[in-house]
């Protein structure tokens, strides 16, 4: 990306400190303020450009330190496409010299959920508010006029001003608050000519160099649990809070002190010290993403970081260990070290999420590593089978490219390759390099090159040629593997979700790192680490009459496609007892032969052998990896009752034996393996219509809604026992976990009736963040999987309204349309975007396109297959 693009601001001058009074009034919902800016000026101008939006702005006061004296903006113009604000005054600064720029500022308290906003909670029966900010990507500029783009990082001291009963919350400690005094504060005076007695002023500590997108300040009646972890390096204590509102502050524990568990991990880990003085976390009732690393202040949505201590299920306590762990990695990957630009972003994010995969210390009983296959490496390849993907590394010129790359490329797969380097070159050699890395870029900014240069240092090899195809060239490989006289063939070519991509879409040749596993003379498992598959094809000796396997431990970004008498094979194999083939072994075939199959790249029958083969295993990850593809699996056949039928007597066949071995109830001796498998199963055989299991979830939910004790629905089973008995408890629910569930479930309803009510709370009255709930629900329900995309089009102009600056508009478009199935679908969804501006979701639409186009393949390619393998199977049962 060239600096001087169209889309970048001009670099005649350069942030280096800025001095931010920002005064908060909850009352009228506004605020105003004033920022002063050191610049280096690096070429002769008399005009300074920089970022603003949505703001009322003053004239702009430059102070030179050549010519001693104070300048007055002659002229100002506003670029509102680029949202920039040009600044002209009468003479020139010369190059060299130092200036500082003034700019007063006001806007309005919205609840927009980006730049800083409004957030909203009840409160004796009144609706309240406190504020705080969203700024990543591109939404610092809609706070106060700044330089807007990462690579341009600069200190920060921020002052705030609020109502005296409130708490003010910034990226660094407090230095003095106190009441306003005029003869105490003269500085503040002169910013609000109106202020008195009934305002505090909040000064923060200057923080490091820091990119604008990680300022944070929140204002508002917040009250906050502390704690405190001693950090391996520097020896130093660092206190640690948590913030909410006094109605939430209980159920905000676990995250606290997942905390201060990964903090001190992540240090030793990085061999990086933590340099800020303390790290806070502010709870949020209205959050677009799931949470944001704000340096010294993460911030995120209630059902991230919130967690009922008398009753949180094992997928909350998940969901908090992971976010919290992902955004305390972010301290050192995004603050520390920055991207240079939004091309990059991948190594914030990426990296991040790799971090997780060291949270088995902290957090063993979650098998993270494993989880990993299930959460991010299937998800990262599925949407990465599709025509309509992007590289992980991908070029981002203006703000609305920048809003669509958050997503599972970005995220999942740049984590899936850097977890499947480090399991090639070692976790040792991977992690040292990725030290060296941080070390090289302190307080500074990188691109891909200078992670490879890290971990090349530190491995002796040459890891960018390795690399580059997998982070800069779109999808990934499927190793196809033939068995010759003296071992294997092996092949490589791009894999689609509609079969093998064919000329120019299948030039790639990426550097794979094949993991052979095979059986020695004892019978016992090893792995060839350094096979290698560079070129199209190659051979590899191996004794083909003994099991095998590629990809061992499941770490390749990858599928592998077998020939049908070796796949017979690894099903004797898997159900073996003592099986050499690993839990992240077995969810890898699993994941592989069900995408292989929906390509026509092998029968579904052949799929489903593998499964029922399956049938004795006891570990909860690889039946919640069947689960999951049997699920999406009778989401292509949902308008075909033969197949649906025997499809849901399959599952239920599967899962419940598990129901009456495991019950209903989860004692605290329960591992969380049993426990989770336990909620699968009974998941799985409500989504298949079993009704033992439907009618012991409603008499539930009915002794519920005749006492008020919910005791009897434990909170694993909130979200199956709310589907199988909908009740519009939604207004009330007691934890974030329970009001998803309400909102799931509503729209789950069979009832005509409920559904358009739900339709209607789903419109206005559901908090912003939580209606992509609703319409991911109304789009999983069969019979409203067409009529949420005629609520999406009807009301279309509302909703690109109401989401105009967040992210979720994308995701609005791909929950809408993507389980649709068939020719008239897509036909329908084109017609109707085909006079939308789609800028901003135009990926989306994209890979929903390639949804539907690949559900319509595989109808006709599977149909007949897979019924005569159902109806065999039914019968032999």
């Amino acid at each position: 990306m060239s600096p001087d693009s169209k889309f970048r601001l001009p670099t005649n001058v350069k942030p280096t400190h800025y001095d931010l009074v920002v005064r908060t009034d909850l009352e009228k919902l506004t605020f105003d303020g004033s920022v002063t800016v050191s610049l280096d000026v690096k070429e002769e101008t008399k005009t300074i450009v920089m970022n603003s939006s949505k703001l009322n702005l003053g004239q702009a006061i430059a102070y030179s330190d050549a010519s001693k004296s104070e300048l007055t903006s002659s002229e100002s113009s506003f670029d509102e496409k680029e949202k920039r604000v040009s600044f002209t005054f009468p003479t020139s600064f010369a190059a060299g010299s130092k200036v500082k720029l003034t700019v007063g500022f006001s806007g309005e308290l919205t609840g927009s959920m980006t730049g800083y906003y409004r957030s909203s909670f009840e409160e004796d029966g009144k609706t309240k508010y406190y504020s705080l900010t969203q700024f990543e990507a591109t939404d610092a500029r809609s706070a106060f006029p700044c330089w807007d783009e990462p690579a341009l990082k600069a200190t920060y001291a921020v002052t705030m001003v609020s109502r005296a009963d409130t708490v003010n919350i910034s990226n660094m400690p407090i230095t003095s608050e106190k009441p306003f005094s005029p003869n105490d504060h003269t500085d503040i005076k002169t910013v609000f000519a109106d202020i008195n007695e009934e305002w505090k002023v909040t000064k923060f500590e200057t923080t490091p160099l820091m990119s604008s997108y990680l300022v944070a300040f929140a204002n508002g009646p917040f009250v906050y649990l502390e704690s405190s972890a001693k950090m391996p390096l520097s020896g130093r204590t660092i206190p640690l809070r948590i913030y909410a509102t006094k109605d939430l502050i209980h159920q905000a524990q676990f995250a606290l002190d997942v905390k201060a568990k990964v903090l001190p991990m992540y240090e030793q880990v990085f061999e990086v010290e933590y340099p800020l003085p303390k790290l806070d976390t502010l709870v949020a009732t209205d959050f677009d993403a799931g949470a944001m690393e704000n340096w010294g202040l993460i911030t995120g949505r209630t059902s991230a970081l919130l967690l009922d201590p008398k009753k949180g299920d094992i997928a909350a306590k998940k969901r908090v260990v992971v976010v919290q762990s992902h955004e305390v990695a972010h301290m050192w990957f995004g603050n520390i070290t920055t991207m240079e630009w939004w091309d990059y972003l991948y190594l914030n994010e990426g990296m991040s999420l790799r971090g997780l995969i060291q949270t088995p210390r902290a957090f063993p009983e979650f098998k993270p590593n494993s989880e990993f296959i299930s959460s991010h490496l299937n998800r990262a390849l599925s949407l990465d089978s599709k025509l309509s993907s992007h590289p992980i590394e991908v070029a981002c010129p203006n703000a609305e490219s920048i809003g669509q790359i958050f997503d599972g490329l970005s995220y999942s797969k740049a984590a899936s390759v850097l977890r499947m380097l480090s399991a090639y070159v070692g976790e040792d050699k991977f992690l040292k390099g990725v030290s060296l890395y941080l070390k090289a870029h302190l307080f500074a900014n990188s691109v891909t090159e200078d992670l490879w240069a890290g971990i090349s240092k530190a491995t002796g090899t040459d890891i960018i040629s390795f690399m580059d195809n997998w982070v800069k060239k779109i999808g990934f490989p499927v190793v196809t593997v033939t068995e010759i006289p003296e071992g294997i063939k092996v092949r490589q070519d791009r894999f689609l979700e509609t079969g093998l991509a064919e000329g120019k879409d299948n030039e790639t040749i990426w550097n794979i790192p094949l993991s052979i596993l095979t059986v020695d003379a004892n019978g016992k498992p090893t792995v060839d680490k350094a096979a290698v598959l560079d070129t199209r094809e190659k051979t590899f000796t191996l004794d083909t009459s003994k099991p095998y396997k590629l990809n061992a431990g499941t770490n390749g970004v990858y599928r592998v496609r077998y020939e049908d008498a070796h796949l017979s094979k690894i099903a004797t194999e898997v159900a073996k007892p003592d099986s050499v083939f690993s839990v992240e072994d077995r969810m890898g075939l699993i994941n592989d032969a069900l995408a292989l199959s929906k390509a026509g790249l092998l029968k579904l029958s052949n799929a489903l052998t593998l499964i029922n083969a399956l049938r004795n295993e006891q570990e909860y990850l690889v039946w919640d990896g069947i689960s999951g593809n049997l699920s999406s699996t009778a989401g292509v056949w949902w308008e075909d009752k033969n197949i649906r039928d025997l499809l849901n007597a399959f599952r239920v066949s599967l899962f419940l034996p598990f129901v009456k071995k495991l019950g209903y109830e989860y004692p605290a001796s329960d591992t969380p393996d049993i426990s989770q498998l336990r909620t699968c199963a009974i998941e799985q055989c409500l989504a298949a219509k079993d009704q033992s299991v439907i009618d012991t979830l409603k008499g539930r939910f009915a002794e519920y809604m005749k006492s008020g004790d919910d005791s009897g629905i434990p909170a694993d089973l909130q979200r199956a026992t709310y589907r199988a008995a909908v009740k519009a408890i939604y207004q009330k629910a007691p934890t974030p976990t329970a009001r998803i569930a309400a909102m799931l479930a509503m729209c789950q309803s069979q009832d005509q009736t409920i559904l358009d009510e739900t339709f209607n709370i789903a419109l206005t009255d559901a908090r912003d963040q939580d209606v992509v709930y609703f319409i991911m629900s109304f789009a999983g329900n069969d019979i409203t999987k067409r009529q949420v995309t005629k609520f999406f089009e009807k009301n279309y102009d509302g909703l690109v309204d109401r989401f105009a600056s967040t992210f979720m508009m994308r995701h609005l478009v791909e929950v809408t349309y993507s389980s649709l199935s068939t020719q008239k679908d897509l036909d329908e969804m084109n017609a109707f975007f085909k006079d939308k501006d789609t800028s901003r979701y135009h990926m989306g639409l994209a890979q929903s396109a390639d949804s539907i186009r690949a559900k319509i393949a595989y109808i006709e390619h599977s149909s007949s297959d897979v019924l005569q393998w159902l109806q065999a199977w039914k019968q032999g049962k």
